[in-house]
């Protein structure tokens, strides 16, 4: 089986990596061609550009080489950019599998409720009602061409570099409070946990929850990462005075809890890291 992924950023490039003993080959794309010369040295990847500046033309015979396809890239204004420029390749194609990372953003604000699969998407923000537009767009795809095309809508993703433990190590972390609030998070590798059984299970149309066991309130968990790390614990700052950026701002104007019921009903995944406890015992060593 030979693997493309559109986006090898974090989550694209643990999931190729974990995939290595059930693939042939994997390709992937990265925006620039500096970056792909160097993930290339790095993970043995054969590597293309793709981006608003770089579009490698080999891009196209490598898909009609494909088996399984991985879309991490995000969408624009402007639509998917996979889809803008490679739709037809990608019907035509063998690709039988496709997965489509996006976002538990669309949910949009739920008032703390719990939520699942079943309830309707309801975007707040630009960037979230584009990602609903680019998953209409790829499951309509699949049911066209007959291809198994599955969406999967990721919470906060952490993992090893790219967690609460760095983020107090580098003295970039800040412990905000709104009563309230709570988020759900995902640690890489049990996305990539998902993804691998969703390939030995794949159905046509699905949606998933790729998401932890316990939505938490955020200084929960940065008071439990640096008590467990033995750090320095940040002073509490009040949500309406914290110096945040736009985007940041908006991610505290939605509240919801999310299920992951069907990932594992369905898919049989059993998360190695079921709440941000585990997650982090696992990287204070590694962080």
């Amino acid at each position: 089986m030979n693997l493309f992924v559109f986006g090898l950023g974090f989550t694209g490039r643990r999931f190729a990596e974990r995939a290595r003993d059930r693939v042939l080959t994997v390709r992937a794309t990265v925006t620039d061609p500096a970056s792909a010369a160097r993930l290339a040295a790095e993970t043995g990847f054969t590597m293309r550009a793709f981006g608003p500046d770089a579009d490698d033309p080999r891009i196209a015979d490598d898909l009609a080489d494909t088996d399984a396809l991985l879309v991490s890239a995000p969408p624009s204004e402007q639509g998917d950019p996979v889809l803008r420029r490679y739709a037809e390749a990608i019907s035509a194609s063998r690709i039988g599998w496709i997965g489509y990372l996006s976002t538990i953003g669309v949910y949009g604000d739920q008032g703390g409720a719990w939520i699942d699969e079943t309830t309707p998407a309801a975007p707040r923000s630009a960037r979230s009602t584009v990602r609903v537009e680019a998953e209409a767009a790829w499951l309509e795809l699949g049911a066209r061409s007959g291809k198994a095309v599955q969406v999967f809508r990721l919470s906060g993703i952490y993992g090893p570099g790219r967690n609460p433990i760095v983020k107090l190590r580098e003295g970039r972390s800040q412990r905000i409070v709104k009563a309230g609030q709570v988020f759900n998070r995902i640690h890489v590798d049990d996305i990539a946990t998902t993804l691998l059984a969703s390939l030995d299970r794949p159905r046509p149309g699905a949606v998933y929850n790729v998401t932890d066991d316990e939505p938490t309130p955020p200084q929960t968990v940065t008071e439990h990462a640096a008590a467990l790390a033995n750090l320095p614990l940040p002073p509490e700052i009040d949500f309406e005075t914290a110096d945040l950026s736009p985007m940041a701002r908006s991610f505290y104007g939605e509240n919801k809890r999310v299920r992951n019921r069907l990932i594992r009903d369905e898919l049989g995944v059993r998360l190695a890291y079921p709440t941000y406890r585990e997650g982090l015992a696992a990287l204070k060593d590694q962080a």
